[in-house]
């Protein structure tokens, strides 16, 4: 599709990156499980493992399945590449890895998965990079938190676990003028709801695990390049500026222009930290972006009701949905997410803590599960589980406080939802 620039979405979401079976002419992208690729010749081997030619080595590296998977997330996104990988915490990895170096560090937002909190505030240490926490809303200590030693700006369009709502527009135009790349989790948005790259990010990171796939079946993730950014303008960036050792002194910024961050990624992140996306997991992901317009239309949809009810019920102290025109964020989710806030939220059950346990666990259809976009309703109390790493004030500025439940809404009847969090609510605070 070389025209795919003029497809609609819902067409692109099937069609992109595909191709006829060239071999057998199968017309869904088969599962190429395989370890490697017969060379035509030693010269064609030769000019595959000196970035002189484009192919299959390895599938470590590049496989045809997974290349399906990774045009077509670029082309949702309106992005120049994109490199899948194994998760969503790898893909962060996989963002920072060419950016990053011993002392340099990355300013994140305060308001993060728990995951990626503790992955930035102690994993990341390891390498010798640090994080610097910052409420994105400040828009004053954003730019002061950026000092010589910044190498990147990092935010999720909308948080997890409490639905806020980034304004892309405001952090991107800081981070450019620092002559920063924005790295954007546009995990909970999808490029249905979001597309970071036109509001200014540089490059977009997923959890496919989560909308992309549906289904809660495999996990995955993947780094979009905008390819708009010019890595060369300063010395901040040699990984991708100065001649590469292990390529006889290619330069990938000179050589591969607006695809260098993505030739990087595949080159060096998945040549040597190995965190490979399995055709098995491409194949299930590809399927579910096939219908991700319509699941996200439903998940909005529902999502929009159920938080209508909960603001109203008196037994719920808050709702964050970014939906409700109650929220703080609601004309900010307008403009970044115009056709819905998203489908993940959360709310404060009267009773605190050990509500939110009673809560829990007297669900029938809501799913205790530690995972989100799901066709499936899932529910967890964030503090005991995926934020309970954090101290209570990280946990407080995340929005994972102790009297939080989190939601994430499928697909199903949504009067059934309500009445299931009606019988659950009433067991939890009588």
């Amino acid at each position: 599709m070389s025209d795919a620039p003029s497809y609609g979405f819902d067409t692109l979401q099937i069609h992109a990156g595909a191709r006829p079976d060239p071999a057998t002419g199968a017309r869904q992208t088969p599962i190429y499980q395989t370890t490697g690729y017969v060379f035509r010749d030693a010269d064609h081997a030769a000019a595959l493992f000196n970035l002189q030619e484009v192919g299959f080595i390895y599938s470590r590296l590049t496989n045809p399945t997974i290349a399906v998977l990774q045009e077509r997330i670029a082309t949702l996104e309106g992005g120049a590449g994109a490199v899948c990988c194994s998760s969503g915490h790898a893909a962060q990895i996989m963002a920072l890895f060419p950016l990053m170096a011993p002392g340099r560090n990355v300013v994140v937002s305060t308001r993060l998965y728990g995951g990626t909190v503790t992955q930035m505030n102690h994993t990341i240490k390891r390498f010798g990079w640090s994080a610097k926490f910052v409420d994105f809303d400040d828009l004053d200590a954003l730019k002061a938190a950026i000092d010589d030693d910044t190498r990147a700006v990092f935010c999720e369009t909308i948080a997890n676990p409490g639905g806020y709502v980034t304004d892309i527009p405001a952090v991107a135009e800081i981070a450019g003028a620092a002559g920063l790349p924005l790295i954007v989790d546009n995990t909970s948005a999808t490029p249905y709801l979001c597309r970071p790259i036109e509001l200014g990010a540089t490059l977009v990171v997923h959890s496919t695990t989560k909308y992309l796939t549906g289904n809660g079946t495999v996990t995955g993730g993947c780094v979009v390049d905008s390819g708009t950014f010019d890595w060369a303008a300063s010395d901040k960036f040699p990984s991708l500026s100065e001649p590469e050792p292990a390529y006889h002194g290619l330069k990938f910024a000179e050589t591969f222009g607006p695809l260098a961050f993505t030739f990087h990624g595949i080159a060096i992140g998945l040549r040597d930290l190995g965190m490979t996306m399995n055709p098995q997991g491409a194949h299930y992901t590809l399927m579910g972006i096939e219908t991700l317009s319509l699941r996200m239309e439903r998940h909005v949809q529902n999502a929009r009701k159920v938080a209508e009810w909960l603001e109203k019920d008196p037994r719920v102290d808050y709702v964050t949905y970014a939906g409700l025109p109650s929220s703080p964020y609601y004309d900010r989710a307008r403009k970044i997410c115009p056709k819905g806030a998203g489908a993940l939220f959360t709310f404060a059950v009267r009773g605190g803590y050990d509500s939110c346990v009673k809560f829990v666990d007297a669900l029938e259809i809501f799913s205790h599960v530690a995972n989100l976009g799901d066709t499936r309703s899932l529910v967890i109390h964030s503090a005991s589980t995926t934020h309970r790493q954090l101290t209570p004030e990280q946990q407080t500025a995340s929005g994972a406080a102790p009297e939080v439940v989190r939601l994430s809404i499928g697909i199903e009847d949504a009067d059934d939802l309500i009445a299931d969090l009606d019988q659950a609510l009433a067991k939890a605070t009588a």
